[in-house]
């Protein structure tokens, strides 16, 4: 009898799909990016913190089959091969002008990113990138998006710092009226990549070329310039005090707060966007480290094919959990994060928050929201 040695890799499948019909006591399959997941959490962070439903929700959906599939093609660099199963299974952001189009026509860039939130156009997406440190600004992002794409540009949004989006410290008083920005996620959806995948993706503005041919973009399209302006951000240099990494999958996130903080640490996010754009109240005020300077890793996302963020610690910063109220009927709203940065002696001189308080460099300290879909990672007290 004549028995065929198996690869490793086709061995793989064969048990992940004979898995499959075994299922863990949680009903799921125990080899899915996000029972993966669950494993990683516990095994890296030391504490008994609830199970990071953030970071679960934006794990990959892709099957155990799927993501060893796809991690066999992306290690042949064969991913482009299956583009369009592989966007779709993976919750990937493909834009329509980098698909050969069954669309009829290219659908504008600002439709794409707009995916129809409210009447009011976009915010500028500098607000997203700029991080706000350093001594300049990152270019526009609307400049960046536009690029010409059709008769009519992209709104500049010159509302985008919004009534209240930054604030004094002094603000952060129980029962104080303050307007709330816009804090709602203006970016499309998407998913981590499984690290299985994503660290045998091309990850450099050297390697533009291959990512464009992965995802099939084409000279100056959106997907193009999209891509670029993320990697150039990921690879620039960090700012004084700054310490920072571009994170791809969910594991890489909870490496670099662990690579800062250690392990004892949890994960902060608002917690839904009640109270955004209208006046509420400040409610419980809690301070994270007793309201003293504390170290964390506030991680923000950029715009790119699978979900993307930039993570970084900053120096001299105090962080609170605050009860948002309606101002009426003095009902809880939400729950959201304050971040104060207590040193801006290096921020622009034109800085955003400097035109709406009144101030200068060095001379205030600036808080902000955290908004939806970024976080905040801090020390357990």
């Amino acid at each position: 009898m004549m028995h065929t040695k198996l690869s490793p890799m086709t061995s793989l499948l064969l048990f992940i799909s004979l898995s499959s019909l075994t299922v863990g006591s949680t009903g799921e399959n125990p080899f899915t990016p996000k029972t993966y997941l669950i494993r990683y959490w516990k095994k890296e962070i030391q504490n008994n913190q609830a199970k990071p439903i953030f970071l679960l929700s934006k794990a990959s959906p892709l099957s155990a089959t799927e993501s060893a599939s796809f991690s066999k093609l992306a290690a042949q660099n064969a991913l482009s091969s299956r583009f369009s199963a592989f966007c779709a299974s993976a919750n990937l952001l493909c834009f329509p002008d980098s698909l050969p189009s069954t669309f009829g026509q290219k659908v504008s860039t600002e439709v794409v990113l707009q995916k129809n939130y409210g009447d009011s156009a976009i915010d500028s997406m500098d607000v997203v990138l700029q991080k706000n440190y350093g001594d300049s600004a990152v270019d526009s992002m609307d400049v960046v998006l536009q690029k010409n794409y059709g008769d009519s540009a992209i709104d500049s949004a010159t509302t985008k710092g919004g009534s209240g989006r930054f604030f004094r410290e002094s603000m952060l008083k129980k029962g104080k009226v303050i307007p709330m920005p816009d804090i709602s996620d203006k970016f499309p959806e998407r998913s981590f990549l499984p690290r299985s995948i994503s660290s045998k993706q091309p990850f450099s503005t050297l390697k533009v070329s291959e990512l464009k041919h992965i995802f099939h973009a084409g000279d100056n399209s959106t997907m193009e310039i999209m891509i670029v302006k993320s990697l150039s951000e990921c690879k620039r240099a960090p700012n004084p005090g700054e310490t920072k990494r571009c994170v791809s999958s969910a594991e890489d996130m909870i490496d670099f707060a662990v690579s800062v903080l250690g392990r004892n640490i949890d994960i902060l996010t608002m917690k839904n966007v009640n109270g955004s754009k209208q006046s509420i109240m400040i409610g419980s005020i809690e301070g994270i480290n007793g309201g003293k300077v504390t170290d964390s890793v506030t991680c923000h996302q950029l715009l790119f094919p699978y979900l993307l963020y930039y993570c970084h610690s900053v120096p001299k910063v105090r962080v609170y959990q605050v009860d948002i109220l309606d101002p009426n009927s003095k009902a809880k709203l939400n729950n959201g994060v304050v971040i104060c940065h207590l040193n801006t002696s290096g921020w622009n001189p034109t800085h955003e928050a400097f035109l709406a308080l009144g101030s200068a460099p060095g001379r205030i300290e600036v808080c902000h929201w955290v908004y939806q879909n970024d976080v905040t990672w801090t020390v357990v007290d």
